[in-house]
Formats: C-alpha cells, sequence, structure tokens
C-alpha cells in the first residue's frame, strides 16, 4: 500500500489523538483562547474561499483527483491553500488550548509537516500526469503552500460561490465550532 494514499484517505482522522492530547492537556487563558480561536478562524476563512473557487473540482475522499485544475483565487497565490488554513486552524485549536507549550505545538508542525509532505506529493504525482505542461508551468510559478506576490495569472476564469462552499465545509465547521466549545468547557468546567 502507498502511504501517501493512507494519509490521503484518512486525513480526516489522523488529528483525532491529537485534538484528545490537546483536551487533556488544555490549559488556556482567556488571551491564549482568543489569540487560537482567532487563528483558527483565519484558516476557516481560508478555506472557505478555496473551496469557493474550487468548488468540487479539487474536492475527492478517496485517492488523489480532480477533474480540472484550479489556479484561480487562492490558488493563485499557492498550490494548496486549504492545507494552510488546515495547520493555521489546527495550530489555533491547539494555542486556543495552550497544553504543554510550546511542545504540542511543535508536535503539531512535525506531525503536519510529514502528512502533508505525502499528501502533496501524491496529488502532485496525479495532477502532473493529468495536467502535464499547464501544470507544469503552474508549479513552477506558484509554491506549494506559503503565498507568494503577486498572484499567478493563468488566464482562467472561474466563478467563485460562497454557498456552495459553506455547504461543503459544513463538517469542518462543525468540527472547528465543536472542539473549540470542548476546550471551553474543559477549561471553564475542569480549569
Amino acid at each position: 500500500m502507498d502511504i501517501r494514499k493512507f494519509f490521503f484517505d484518512n486525513r480526516s482522522y489522523t488529528p483525532i489523538p491529537l485534538i484528545i492530547a490537546v483536551l487533556i492537556l488544555a490549559q488556556p487563558t482567556w488571551n491564549t483562547f482568543l489569540i487560537g480561536i482567532s487563528i483558527s478562524v483565519v484558516g476557516e476563512l481560508i478555506r472557505i474561499r478555496a473551496v469557493a473557487h474550487a468548488g468540487s473540482a479539487t474536492r475527492t475522499t478517496s485517492g488523489a483527483g480532480g477533474e480540472e485544475l484550479v489556479m484561480t483565487g487562492p490558488y493563485a497565490f499557492m498550490r494548496n491553500p486549504l492545507y494552510l488554513g488546515n495547520f493555521l486552524m489546527a495550530s489555533g485549536l491547539c494555542i486556543a488550548a495552550w497544553p504543554w507549550m510550546p511542545w504540542m505545538l511543535l508536535l503539531l508542525f512535525v506531525l503536519f509537516v510529514v502528512q502533508y509532505a505525502f499528501i502533496i506529493s501524491l496529488e502532485e504525482e496525479y495532477l502532473q500526469k493529468n495536467f502535464g505542461e499547464i501544470y507544469q508551468t503552474y508549479r513552477q510559478n506558484v509554491p506549494r503552500i506559503l503565498p507568494k506576490l503577486p498572484s499567478y495569472n493563468s488566464g482562467q476564469e472561474r466563478i467563485p460561490s460562497l454557498q456552495k462552499a459553506l455547504h461543503s465545509e459544513r463538517s469542518t465547521l462543525t468540527s472547528f465550532i465543536f472542539v473549540s466549545l470542548l476546550i471551553f468547557l474543559r477549561w471553564q468546567l475542569w480549569g
């Protein structure tokens, strides 16, 4: 089995042990909670904007895929805005809970880099195979994770759909609200 496919197929579940550890070890303050939640909200806003531009074109649950190469919106600044959003959301929740800092944040970073290195490798292989020279040009002009200015002008036009993005992001939004609420309750009731 390709370990990259394992990480891709299970990317929604692999953070669960870390989330449980963060909740058990939580020691938030008002400052850490508000700063962390703010960072997470920025991550979710990046995700919503990315999904609004990509629609269902890049959304697969089993194996790398996608029917078209999206190069507009946040994808014109970075190739993986969803993953940047994920990192900010996870980091924000970790900061909000403030467990074993800064070690928990370092652990999150290491685990994130390992998992997404495999996932991005699998996706890039798929995109190169299916989109060839167009993807190669895009890849040479747009960084993987960290945004680059000015944005890449692919000539592609897409009309983003906030309504479809919010519908697609339901489970992510629900999970974010649920974990935020658990951190808050853990702190207020058992602090």
